[in-house]
């Protein structure tokens, strides 16, 4: 059996990249050999005519306005007939019924911000195409989404909670406590996590939902984004290694998907942002820069005793330019969106990533 793939204590640093080639031994005719050696995470975007997504988002009633390109009058539909093709093997290919037989009486719970969000509707619509007869319960309350299949005895969740630490209202405003959670007995129960954090910090001006830091007895008004969200990483990784049985609970976080704000890092100065894009870029590296939160999250997780499982998409996302709502998030000509994704799309592919991991 393939080793999970994790980033865990100091000892197994020296393996990780191994792991990422061992995902699964064999599902749906993928045979050990085809994937040895093999990381499903570094590859490229190849088009395929005969490639056609898990769901139709005409048909899936979940999707909600943003995401929803096609309803929102986006008319190319090129985008949705690349497939990710990782260096040297097969990605296997998600089977909806095989996920439900395996998860069947389980929680699925989703912690974290609108990308959270983007990948939860995407498997919800993944969920409710392999079995559109059944009966299914879908709500929202306050800040949990939920899903559920009864016929299966699954459900599907999302917790808004785009820090994981503690935000605090306070006679000076709101508080971003770096080194406090308090939320976590909401995350207890669940056979499944999936975290996500990373965009919330990189706000600033009106953009920014916080007013001060605080970290141990020192509450300051502004420090580097990427120093706090650092910190705060550490106080979840504490978290997860004090409070989670891997032995019931699989823990996996949802690696930090890239932004297309500045067509410049892909060679287009002539363009602004993600607008007019209907292609990804060709190959397997990005030529702009580095997202700061990947080497920071990776670094976090490698020095965790628990282990968790890196769906680490920064690179797939970033080569997928043409993949955002853009002007078609529902917002008008002037509001452009090029943080998010359209469903169906690239989130289908995390889900994909994700499902090779559960059912090795």
């Amino acid at each position: 059996m393939a080793a999970l793939l994790c980033f865990s204590c100091g000892h197994c640093l020296a393996a990780v990249f191994l792991s990422l080639s061992a995902v699964i031994v064999l599902v749906h005719g993928v045979e050990e050999n085809e994937v040895k050696n093999c990381d499903f995470f570094q590859g490229s975007w190849v088009f395929d005519d005969s490639f056609e997504p898990l769901y139709d988002s005409s048909s899936c009633p979940f999707i909600g306005g943003g995401f929803d390109c096609q309803k929102n009058g986006r008319l190319d539909r090129n985008y949705l007939k690349y497939r990710w093709q990782p260096n040297g093997c097969e990605l296997p290919r998600f089977s909806g019924i095989d996920f439900l037989e395996k998860y069947r009486k389980k929680k699925i719970l989703f912690v974290g911000d609108s990308l959270s969000n983007n990948m939860w509707r995407s498997l919800v619509c993944m969920l409710h195409s392999a079995v559109p007869k059944s009966s299914y319960t879908f709500s929202s309350k306050g800040l949990l989404s939920s899903f559920s299949l009864p016929d299966y005895g699954i459900s599907v969740n999302w917790l808004k909670n785009g820090f994981l630490v503690d935000m605090a209202y306070e006679k000076i405003g709101k508080v971003l406590k770096l080194d406090s959670i308090s939320t976590g007995k909401l995350w207890l129960g669940a056979d499944v996590l999936i975290f996500n954090s990373y965009h919330w910090w990189t706000h600033s001006g009106r953009l920014q939902s916080w007013d001060y830091f605080q970290y141990g007895s020192k509450t300051v008004k502004e420090m580097d984004h990427i120093e706090a969200y650092q910190i705060a990483m550490t106080t979840w990784a504490n978290w997860v290694d004090n409070n989670i049985d891997p032995s019931k609970t699989r823990v996996f976080f949802q690696g930090v998907a890239a932004v297309h704000i500045n067509a410049k890092e892909w060679g287009e100065p002539s363009h602004k942002d993600c607008i007019k894009e209907t292609e990804p870029l060709k190959g397997s590296t990005y030529p702009g820069p580095p997202v700061p939160g990947e080497a920071i999250l990776k670094t976090v997780l490698s020095k965790m005793t628990k282990p968790v499982y890196l769906l680490d998409i920064t690179l797939l996302t970033q080569l997928r330019k043409d993949g955002h709502p853009s002007v078609y998030a529902g917002g008008g000509p002037k509001f452009v969106d090029c943080s998010h994704w359209c469903l169906a799309g690239v989130p289908d592919t995390w889900n994909q990533l994700l499902y090779a991991a559960l059912v090795q």
